[in-house]
């Protein structure tokens, strides 16, 4: 298992670095140039070429991919053109609240699909499971930000239960300040300021979720041991949730790992909307700023999260089930 952790990481390197290329090629051929976003229009020639011999941006594109390259070997980001802080200090600073925006969100879709995916699977062709494929239509179907939207009109704007910008204090501190002093107030303001991101996040990652247990369920279900069970007498509950669904949760694992990635995508979006202060609010403010160093940071860092939580996904298999084995 150890050798086969080792292997995948290791995997990382080409990978990590065939996504530095593209993104850096991509952003180059962006119109607009960094130098005069930052002096603005007034800015004559002479201080552009001035601020681009000192940014480096005259240098030859195939030159400034090589330092570019360098520089991620040595585990260094840059500097933000416009901040001018470090890279990895910026994204370090705003990636806790994607991640606490990704996992509440995988959450909600968790709580929302694994009913309705089961429940469709057992009560096939029925009602229940004709609502439940229609609510997973309906979450594919939906653009996040459409979504997002009609939350904030219905939730934030006609009932104020909840607020329709910016992030409470983390989570983390939430639950420190109430295990310290028993006070909910922080919990509870964070968890309102996080509870509709989520929400939207959540519905959408539910639906392919949903779909997927039921079919899943419904395979197993139909399968000779499950039968011999029943006519054996077995509890329909103990035969569903015990034996079916943990047998069917292997392609859903998968299914999970991969909604994780896009939920993270899919926050680029719901944070610029929610002005949520993550990654997706930092790279949209760093692309009309032409900040490169920024974008290129945030792309390798979410890529990295999508191969380690494949990574996980992958071990979890041999968790749940035994024969599979890693070498």
């Amino acid at each position: 298992m150890k050798k086969y952790i080792l292997r995948r990481l290791l995997q990382l390197i080409p990978v990590l670095l065939g996504i530095a290329v593209i993104s850096f090629l991509l952003l180059h051929m962006i119109p607009g140039d960094p130098a005069t976003v930052l002096l603005g229009q007034e800015a004559t020639p002479e201080e552009i070429e001035r601020l681009q011999e000192n940014l480096g941006l005259n240098d030859p594109l195939p030159v400034q991919l090589f330092n570019y390259l360098g520089s991620i070997v040595t585990f260094d980001l840059g500097t933000s053109i416009f901040r001018g802080e470090e890279v990895s200090t910026i994204i370090l600073t705003a990636l806790p609240a994607t991640i606490e925006l990704a996992v509440c969100s995988l959450l909600i879709s968790l709580i929302i699909a694994v009913p309705l995916g089961i429940i469709a699977a057992v009560r096939q062709n029925t009602f229940l499971d004709y609502f439940s494929m229609f609510f997973a239509q309906l979450g594919i179907s939906m653009p996040v930000f459409w979504l997002g939207v009609l939350l904030i009109m219905g939730f934030s704007v006609h009932l104020g239960w909840f607020p329709s910008f910016g992030r409470g204090e983390p989570l983390t501190e939430g639950f420190i300040h109430l295990f310290t002093t028993g006070s909910f107030s922080v919990l509870f303001a964070s968890l309102k300021h996080l509870f509709l991101p989520a929400l939207s996040l959540g519905v959408m990652g539910s639906a392919m979720i949903t779909r997927m247990i039921r079919s899943t369920m419904i395979e197993v279900l139909d399968m000779d041991y499950i039968r011999t069970m029943r006519a054996g007498g077995t509890i329909e509950f103990l035969i569903v949730m015990k034996y079916a669904f943990r047998n069917a949760l292997l392609p859903v694992i998968t299914i999970v790992g991969l909604q994780f990635g896009n939920l993270l995508g899919g926050a680029i979006v719901t944070e610029t909307i929610f002005g949520w202060p993550g990654l997706g609010s930092l790279v949209i403010s760093s692309i009309s700023q032409r900040d490169f160093p920024i974008v290129q940071g945030v792309v390798l860092t979410i890529a990295l999260l999508f191969a380690l939580v494949n990574l996980i996904v992958d071990l979890l298999y041999a968790r749940i089930n035994p024969k599979i084995r890693h070498n």
